[in-house]
């Protein structure tokens, strides 16, 4: 009878290999509950409430989950100065914190396809080749505060970091915006529609029609109180009502309700209950 010890040793080296990744994953939560609990410098809250006043309105038991998320993305996440800037831990700190906003209540996986956070210190300026509907070609250039890329990397202006922040009631937070299509991302393509559990039917009729109606304000001259940016794409909506999710709520419930309705699903907040600043 021939030996069993190859196909023991196959049969081993098989289960090993289907299970590394379930290892891998157990290990990696196991970390993530030892940041949860973790106690959050007093140091740390000081700075958030005083440059990002969006913290300061949470509720109690929400601002400790944000703790916790805060705690682990500055250990999973790395930040890569560009033009010789010095990064800061008050500068990794104010940044994660808007950014975490995005993860309350929800089950996350800490923006799985991001890796690192590169940070200009003010706006910057990119080359674009394009190419217009009738094939011709152009270079352009664009001065941008943000960008969020698809190969795991994500740009930010600190200076816009910074003054998003700071004020928590104008629906611009470039930090929200970008963090958003990380989010739309996860649904395998950046089109406006992230990753639901439920209902993509309702989110599409939703947003569709307020995307249209918006497009249609923009292209008539109308004032909006909407970035007008917000016109420029479907992702680029989705990610633009985000920030005014959580600043300009209001506003949102007024005009797009069923839009407001789907943000909170998606959320799992509604930011209309929080005390004001």
């Amino acid at each position: 009878m021939p030996s069993m010890l190859p196909i023991l040793i196959i049969l081993g080296i098989a289960l090993a290999l289907l299970a590394w990744p379930w290892l891998r994953r157990l290990q990696r939560e196991r970390r993530r509950q030892r940041l949860r609990r973790q106690v959050f410098p007093t140091a740390w809250s000081a700075l958030l409430s005083a440059q990002v006043p969006l913290y300061t309105r949470l509720p109690a038991e929400l601002r400790e989950q944000l703790h916790g998320h805060i705690l682990i993305l500055l250990d999973e996440k790395d930040f890569h100065a560009a033009a010789g800037f010095i990064i800061t831990d008050a500068m990794r700190l104010i940044i994660l914190a808007q950014a975490s906003m995005l993860l309350l209540n929800r089950p996350v996986d800490y923006f799985p396809q991001l890796h690192s956070i590169v940070l200009h210190p003010a706006v910057f300026v990119v080359n674009r080749e394009t190419w217009d509907a009738s094939g011709v070609h152009h270079n352009e250039r664009q001065v941008l505060s943000g960008e969020s890329w698809e190969r795991g990397q994500l740009v930010l202006s600190w200076d816009d970091s910074l003054a998003g922040g700071m004020n928590s009631e104008d629906g611009y937070n470039v930090v929200l915006h970008e963090f958003a299509h990380q989010l739309d991302l996860e649904s395998g393509a950046v089109n406006g529609i992230p990753m639901l559990r439920s209902g993509k039917r309702a989110w599409t009729s939703a947003f569709s029609s307020a995307y249209a109606d918006h497009c249609a304000r923009i292209e008539a001259g109308a004032d909006t109180w909407l970035d007008p940016y917000a016109a420029t794409s479907p992702a680029e909506f989705f990610a633009v009502l985000t920030e005014a999710f959580f600043e300009l709520p209001q506003p949102i419930q007024q005009q797009y309700p069923q839009v407001f309705s789907q943000l909170c699903a998606y959320y799992r907040l509604n930011p209309l209950n929080w005390t004001t600043v």
